[in-house]
């Protein structure tokens, strides 16, 4: 991977702990939900996800958000967002600061 890839994911992954679940208020990226982040040589950035429940009537809303805040870097041309449930979401893949916050730890 390169230096400039490998850049551009990080910088992918600090727009996405800006975009948080519009029912609980905690980052996605705290929340577990993001599994990969990958951008190509011509700057489409593909993102691996799974949610915290199959259906969840709101990733509509978080998808035109994680699109918006990640489209901001100069460089990113496009998004795709993938969802996955394997492996399954669980409380498990929090950080330890979205379980102190939601109570959980």
């Amino acid at each position: 991977m390169s230096e400039i890839s490998h850049s551009l994911e990080d910088q992918v992954r600090t727009k996405l702990d800006l975009v948080l679940d519009p029912e609980l208020g905690v980052s996605i990226v705290a929340l577990g939900l993001i599994y990969e982040i990958f951008v190509t040589p011509d700057g489409i950035c593909k993102i691996l996800m799974t949610l915290t429940t199959i259906g969840c009537p709101l990733f509509g809303q978080i998808q035109k958000e994680i699109e918006d805040k990640v489209m901001e870097i100069k460089e990113i041309e496009e998004v795709e967002i993938e969802l996955s449930f394997d492996p399954p979401w669980t409380p498990d893949k929090m950080t330890l600061e979205a379980k102190v916050q939601l109570g959980l730890d």
